[in-house]
């Protein structure tokens, strides 16, 4: 088997193009989606406590003011740092650009890591919908979240983010379906592609960009 399909990671280009392969193997409908998606490219960003509290920032906002509001919240002294972030005051945080909702989701994250009850090292252990149940378990962390930190973060090869709105409008249109999946039929649909998941993710997030010529996610 390919070194790169063993890898408990998809952080390589190498992986990503050999999960591709075996992807478009598995399912032949999605040879022209990939086609029109263009070099399809791995997207990792950093792990642990500042990598989930980036995801949070670009929750439901564009890329770029996802990017701007990050960049000001990364120069709070200790930002990156769960313990700390419990010294920020909300007024601080806010001023950045989060909603209190978003301030409130990071400080509970923060406060698990300090307590012991979130270890992201062990969360990189255990299989894809065990580490969704681990995150969505603390409070302000709902699917998405998880399932996009465990992608982009964690690098993890079988996750699909089915609640996305992008990945719904581009798997309808890449599919040819005549209406657009629901989370329920999305999820449905996405099992079919397992152990190759977050490659699938990947291709539509790049597909969906070819087609509307903007990025599906603030990462």
């Amino acid at each position: 088997m390919n070194d790169a399909l063993t890898s408990p990671r998809l952080d390589t280009q190498a992986a990503v193009d050999a999960h591709l392969d075996a992807l478009v193997r598995l399912d032949p409908r999605l040879a022209p989606v990939r086609a029109r998606a263009g070099i399809v490219r791995p997207r990792i960003t950093e792990a642990g406590f500042a990598g989930i509290a980036r995801v949070i920032c670009g929750q439901q906002l564009s890329v770029a003011s996802a990017n701007a509001i990050w960049s000001r919240f990364a120069q709070l002294p200790g930002a990156h740092d769960p313990r700390a972030y419990l010294t920020l005051s909300e007024a601080e945080v806010r001023a950045t650009g989060f909603s209190g909702g978003k301030y409130r989701t990071v400080r509970v994250i923060a406060e698990a890591v300090v307590a012991g009850a979130l270890d992201f090292s062990h969360l990189e252990t255990l299989p894809a919908e065990a580490a969704v149940d681990y995150l969505t378990a603390h409070k302000g962390i709902g699917p998405w979240t998880a399932q996009v930190y465990l992608m982009f973060c964690a690098g993890h090869p079988d996750v699909f983010p089915a609640g996305d709105l992008a990945l719904l409008k581009a798997v309808h249109w890449g599919l040819e379906l005549e209406v657009r999946p629901t989370i329920k039929q999305m999820e449905a649909i996405a099992a079919g592609w397992a152990p190759h998941r977050s490659a699938a993710a990947l291709l539509f997030w790049r597909y969906f960009a070819a087609i509307r010529d903007k990025e599906g996610i603030a990462l």
